[in-house]
């Protein structure tokens, strides 16, 4: 079975406030991940989606990112 994950990072102003958000897709189940920081930039907002997304995911053989 797989797991697709998507992921978006991003800011207003750079450096200014920004967020991230992840969607992990596990069959019928979804999981949404999402923060934000006051002053970041939006590579480090499109890196942490990711990292969050995959710190969540345990014991997975396959992973799709999108």
């Amino acid at each position: 079975m797989s797991i697709k994950v998507y992921t978006d990072g991003a800011c207003k102003g750079n450096p200014g406030p920004g967020g991230w958000g992840a969607l992990i897709i596990d069959g019928d189940s979804r999981k949404e991940l999402y923060a934000g920081k006051p002053d970041t930039t939006n590579n480090q907002m499109e890196m942490q989606a990711a990292i969050e997304a995959l710190k969540h995911l345990k014991g997975t053989s396959e992973l799709i990112a999108i």
